[in-house]
């Protein structure tokens, strides 16, 4: 055995020693040792024997190769730039005005009149002949000259009966023209506002005339309405006027955060509230009123329909009688909580088990709607929603001040139009003149109570099923019974 080995000392000191002595295997593997090799230089190739390495790897060359071939290729266009002939073509412009941007009203563009006088009276009849009577009016007007080349002839076959609607293309297009006025389609012209600036929604039985109209008094031909709730109208003047002045200004109507508005009749109370989306009108009508529990069929009609007209009292659109809209009202009402009998032996009876449960009647309890009335319900035939629900509501009326009681509440959401014409797709469907509307088809990714509420707050209604109100397409009107 070596000097070195530390076997050749004895004793408990040597034998700690020799225990925290690091041991030779460690030290061949530490820095700066001259007596060892190191194992990474060992292990490393010779350089004669390991072949060249690129200085890129095969994937970024790949990428550097077809940023070089593309490099010239606008990524929006796809078309080739040479940035080359770009800086040659803008050294040999010289700085000129003339090369600006054009503009819509330039004062120093010269006048194409000029162009137009070229051509003979007769070819531009003949590009006119091409054109229906609207869009022949609207050429003949457009300039000085082309109203000689073609004359009033155009203008004047819009006054024949059978060109009444294209009469009202050609007028409807003057609508940024004419701040001060406001078009009358029964009489097909533009009347002087009598109310600029001031016009305001009021019940039916007010006279509120927008303009002074000879057509006025005409039963046989009046002005296009929609019916709001019992008791109040829309014109189709005020959707005009909202409509215009969303689109070229407030001096052309009427701001769409001042037609809303609150009321109440006949014990229901009403409030309205309009928003634009997407260039159309949308209207939102919430009606409630108090109903006492157990109401027999007599008293829920009685709850729930006017006795002038057999109009519910809430908002409704023109198939409210085809479906089951009214159906779901009254199994809405049978769902308020009724207080039980406790007199005789069958009170008592029923006290003992509401004890023994450990319950017992609450008149301020929740409501809970079934399967049927909860789920929102949409007209197939026009851009309708209706949503039924039963809400503690506190009673102001009530003398004692602080009395909850039970109300139900009728929310209807519906679509107006763009406000151009009564004849729109919308406004008409709203008021059964149109019986090809498909309410499914139009709002088929999202409805039109998501879109309302959402404009106003982040909050979202509760996770509500929207099915057809007319699951059967029963067209029976009046005829039919379930709905009275």
């Amino acid at each position: 055995m070596s000097a070195e080995s530390p076997g050749q000392k004895s004793g408990l000191k040597s034998f700690f020693s020799n225990a925290l002595r690091p041991k030779k295997s460690r030290q061949t593997l530490r820095k700066g040792s001259r007596s060892t090799t190191d194992l990474r230089l060992a292990a490393r190739p010779s350089v004669e024997e390991s072949p060249p390495m690129p200085d890129l790897a095969p994937l970024q060359i790949h990428r550097m190769k077809y940023k070089a071939a593309h490099e010239n290729l606008d990524t929006q266009l796809g078309e080739r730039r040479d940035y080359t002939d770009m800086i040659h073509s803008l050294g040999c412009l010289d700085a000129d005005d003339n090369f600006g941007p054009a503009e819509i009203e330039d004062p120093n563009r010269e006048p194409g009149e000029g162009d137009i006088a070229k051509l003979s009276s007769s070819l531009w009849a003949a590009i006119a002949w091409y054109l229906n009577p609207a869009e022949a009016a609207s050429l003949a007007v457009s300039s000085i000259t082309l109203y000689r080349r073609l004359g009033r002839r155009y203008l004047a076959a819009l006054e024949a009966p059978e060109n009444f609607g294209y009469k009202m293309q050609f007028l409807i297009r003057m609508d940024r023209s004419l701040p001060h006025h406001l078009m009358c389609f029964p009489c097909g012209r533009y009347h002087t506002r009598t109310q600029e600036g001031s016009e305001r929604l009021r019940p039916a039985h007010v006279l509120n005339p927008l303009f002074n109209c000879p057509e006025a008094t005409n039963s046989l031909n009046p002005q296009s309405r929609t019916r709001i709730t019992h008791g109040r109208m829309l014109p189709f003047s005020f959707v005009q006027l909202v409509m215009r002045a969303h689109r070229f200004g407030r001096g052309y109507g009427i701001p769409v955060d001042e037609m809303g508005r609150r009321w109440n009749r006949d014990n229901w109370t009403h409030s309205s509230r309009f928003h634009i989306n997407e260039g159309r009108l949308l209207m939102r009508v919430t009606s409630q009123t108090f109903a006492a529990p157990g109401l027999p069929p007599t008293a829920q009609r009685m709850l729930l329909f006017s006795r002038d007209d057999y109009w519910p009292y809430f908002s409704a659109c023109a198939h409210w009688r085809d479906g089951e809209l009214m159906p779901m009202c009254k199994c809405a009402l049978g769902h308020i909580p009724e207080p039980r009998n406790t007199g005789g032996l069958q009170g008592i009876e029923h006290k003992v088990k509401d004890r023994w449960a450990g319950r017992g009647f609450d008149p301020n309890s929740l409501t809970t709607l079934c399967g049927f009335c909860r789920p929102m319900r949409r007209c197939p035939e026009c851009p309708s929603e209706y949503l039924i629900e039963v809400k503690l509501c506190e009673d102001k009326s009530d003398p004692r001040g602080g009395v909850f009681r039970q109300a139900i509440v009728v929310t209807r959401w519906t679509d107006l139009g763009d406000g151009t014409t009564p004849d729109c797709l919308e406004w008409g469907a709203i008021n059964g003149k149109h019986n090809d509307y498909d309410s499914f088809h139009h709002y088929s990714k999202r409805g039109i109570a998501s879109i309302f509420e959402a404009a106003f707050t982040a909050d979202t209604l509760p996770g509500q099923r929207v099915i057809s109100m007319n699951p059967k397409k029963t067209k029976l009107g009046e005829q039919g019974d379930d709905w009275y």
